[in-house]
């Protein structure tokens, strides 16, 4: 069980999951699953994945609402620097195989920072 509460703007408990929260949560780790999966065909060791996704939403005049645009924010560390490009272009490829991604009506961008250790 998962402990939710609506969005502090709405007056919901912040110290709970919210569901706008969680889905940004579902779209990250779909993404980084894809994309670590996609490194590995590709013999791009990854050491380290963090991601800061954001959104944005309207709100309508009956109080209902929607994203209208998320980021993923992926910090990656690889081995190789060699293959930063690579590990770059990646990130698209995930985006097109994520299920999560690929239920959305708006595009889903990408600022990968990949660095090396």
């Amino acid at each position: 069980m998962i402990n939710g509460s609506s969005d502090p703007s709405f007056l919901g408990d912040k110290t709970k999951y919210n569901p706008e929260d969680l889905f940004l949560s579902s779209l990250s780790a779909c993404h980084m699953l894809w994309y670590l999966h996609l490194c590995s065909v590709h013999k791009i060791i990854v050491t380290e994945y963090l991601d800061n996704a954001t959104g944005i939403m309207e709100e309508t005049e009956n109080g209902s609402g929607k994203f209208t645009e998320v980021t993923l924010n992926p910090k990656v560390k690889i081995t190789d620097g060699n293959m930063i490009k690579k590990a770059n272009e990646l990130h698209e490829e995930a985006n097109k195989m994520c299920f999560i991604a690929n239920s959305c009506n708006f595009k889903i961008e990408h600022k990968p920072n990949t660095t090396t250790e």
